[in-house]
């Protein structure tokens, strides 16, 4: 079968709430890499893939072996396969790039697929409101910042981080499963203040936790692709449509 669909997929937390979970959600997270090969020209991983993420030079977190080693397969096999960072593991650095052959992003992309046109990105810190996070993110995000973390010993400073990481929503329980309405959800606000400057065919985010699938204006569509502690969600594009779909019921 020629590879013929491009596939969009976020928010697997791996690592939370405890080893035991994630590798339930791991094995399953690989048999839909193994059903998407049949036909994927293109896969998006868009953030917060492991719940935190730090790379020392010599040293990445342990673990999640059976997904790195499916990723590596799936790019040799030419399956372009792209990484935004999100608000979890924002400190991917070159490990993966060179160790699977995947690129990485950090803001989001404009993509002319076919004949629409994407936009496509991680969604932290995007829209109004939440500018406690942004400015977080600013700190973590600083080059003086992750240096003095790399300095502390991986021993000390992954526990440490992972401490805080699984005081998180996702990892608690305590999901966004809310709409919240159009008028509130700072990622609508964030795609319609776009629409005005540029039109998009499809926007397509991460971070919010629900899949929605909302029309927005003339022709174009917000779609947030959930995560997969609950909701096991993804989206794929044939070069026609862009269908929100659920794996394993």
């Amino acid at each position: 079968m020629n590879p013929t669909k491009i596939y969009f997929i976020s928010d697997f937390h791996l690592g939370a709430p405890d080893a035991e979970k994630s590798l339930i959600r791991e094995k399953r997270i690989v048999r839909w890499l193994e059903m998407v090969q049949k036909d994927a020209s293109e896969i998006y991983l868009m953030g917060d893939i492991f719940d935190f993420w730090f790379e020392y030079k010599h040293a990445v977190p342990r673990g999640y072996v059976r997904l790195l080693g499916k990723l590596a397969e799936l790019s040799d096999r030419g399956i372009k396969l792209h990484y935004f960072t999100g608000n979890h593991d924002m400190w991917v650095f070159d490990y993966l790039p060179k160790e699977i052959g995947l690129t990485i992003y950090r803001e989001p992309v404009t993509r002319t697929i076919g004949k629409h046109e994407f936009y496509i990105g991680h969604g932290d810190g995007l829209g109004p409101g939440d500018h406690g996070y942004k400015f977080i993110k600013k700190v973590f995000a600083n080059k003086v910042c992750q240096w003095l973390f790399a300095r502390l010993h991986p021993n000390f400073g992954i526990p440490l981080a992972l401490y805080f990481s699984r005081k998180s929503r996702i990892a608690t329980g305590s999901t966004d499963e809310k709409f919240l309405g159009e008028d509130k959800e700072w990622l609508i606000i964030y795609c319609k203040e776009l629409l005005q400057k540029k039109h998009y065919d499809f926007l397509i985010f991460g971070h919010r936790h629900l899949p929605l699938d909302i029309t927005l204006g003339q022709n174009s569509r917000y779609v947030n692709l959930g995560e997969w502690i609950n909701y096991n969600t993804y989206a794929a594009y044939d070069g026609k449509e862009l269908q929100l779909l659920k794996f394993e019921g």
